[in-house]
């Protein structure tokens, strides 16, 4: 089993001589393969807990477990997939895919064989001797997300991992997600300020409230995605079913709510499955 529970979450963060509470009292759980997106106002903590759950902060109060394990630092159960592709500039595509297998200490034809098939379920045969620099940004996300599947984790935390790329590229890695899931399904925690990118990818979108973050919603996909057969369906598709339209409308109307209070909060979240995502220092 590779759940995720957050149980009574809380962080507090220094500030100057005071402290800033971005998280407070949050119980959260994932079950076994998953996948559930995160939205909500910037500053509600969201990027906090996916860098609780991959064990690289530690939360004020309150537990987190993987798998029914305490977590307490990184883990090879665990990959992490951020905005930024974070590759190895002087490695190759393969070098880079079998890194983590190398740490290790997986024979080197293994770990390139493996290496081979992954880039095969991405699409990206034949590259596998270029350099990250010689790709383009959406080919070097899929490089990214190759990597994190080959060292075979348990569970896959994503932070807003298509914000860096243009519109047209990033509706096609939402489509390449859907499939490798399919195909190689994990448990999944996705931090987006995309609605629409949150309601396509996810089973179940939780929407945190403003600073100190709180479980505000969490909303079901999955009935109204089966009802009405978005599997089947491309995303432009999918994006004009009638359910889709009612799902953005409610996740919405949450939100706005959280954003009154601050106007600053309004350029942050995107509805468009393409749009840009702005960061924040504590999503």
């Amino acid at each position: 089993m590779s759940d995720i529970v957050f149980e009574g979450i809380s962080k507090v963060f220094p500030r100057g001589g005071s402290a800033f509470t971005v998280l407070s009292d949050v119980s959260l759980g994932i079950p076994d393969k998953q996948f559930l997106a995160i939205v909500g106002p910037s500053g509600c903590g969201k990027t906090t807990l996916l860098r609780m759950a991959a064990g690289l902060e530690n939360p004020s109060s309150g537990t987190v477990r993987v798998g029914g394990r305490p977590v307490n630092g990184p883990g090879g159960d665990r990959a992490v997939v951020f905005q930024q592709f974070a590759l190895f500039p002087w490695k190759t595509v393969r070098e880079n895919i079998a890194f983590g297998l190398k740490c290790k200490g997986m024979p080197r034809a293994k770990r390139n064989e493996v290496a081979l098939n992954y880039l095969e379920l991405m699409g990206m045969a034949g590259t596998e001797d270029n350099y990250p620099h010689q790709l383009s940004g959406g080919m070097q996300q899929r490089v990214a997300i190759a990597r994190s599947y080959a060292i075979e984790p348990e569970v896959l935390l994503m932070d807003e991992p298509f914000g860096s790329l243009d519109a047209q590229t990033r509706t096609l890695m939402q489509e390449e997600l859907i499939r490798i899931s399919r195909v190689n399904p994990r448990t999944v925690l996705f931090i987006t300020h995309g609605v629409e990118e949150a309601i396509y990818l996810a089973d179940r979108v939780v929407v945190l409230a403003r600073s100190p973050g709180q479980i505000r919603e969490i909303i079901d996909i999955r009935p109204i995605r089966e009802g009405e057969g978005w599997d089947k369906l491309a995303s432009e598709e999918v994006m004009e079913m009638p359910g889709f339209g009612h799902l953005r409308a409610r996740i919405w109307r949450l939100l706005r709510r959280e954003m009154q209070a601050s106007s600053l909060d309004l350029p942050k979240i995107s509805q468009g499955l393409g749009g840009r995502n702005a960061q924040s220092n504590h999503r």
